[in-house]
């Protein structure tokens, strides 16, 4: 199920839209910009998370984990 979002723009910026609405799908434009700004801000989110728990987790993690994983990472591919 969809719902609404509106947003406000100035006057001219949606005349400018309206002039270009024959080659500018506007609402999937939109649609996908938000869903990939909120796939960074997740990404970024988790990312602190996970730095915060390294940083209380003793002792850290082994040396060369991340080298590990990433050549784990890319031969599963």
């Amino acid at each position: 199920m969809s719902e609404i979002v509106a947003v406000k723009v100035p006057r001219e910026l949606k005349e400018r839209m309206r002039r270009l609405r024959d080659r500018v799908d506007w609402p999937s434009e939109i649609r996908r910009f938000i869903e990939e700004r909120v796939r960074q801000e997740e990404a970024e989110e988790n990312l602190r998370q996970v730095i915060e728990l390294l940083k209380r987790t003793k002792g850290g993690v082994e040396k060369g984990f991340a080298a590990k994983s990433v050549r784990e990472d890319r031969e599963g591919h």
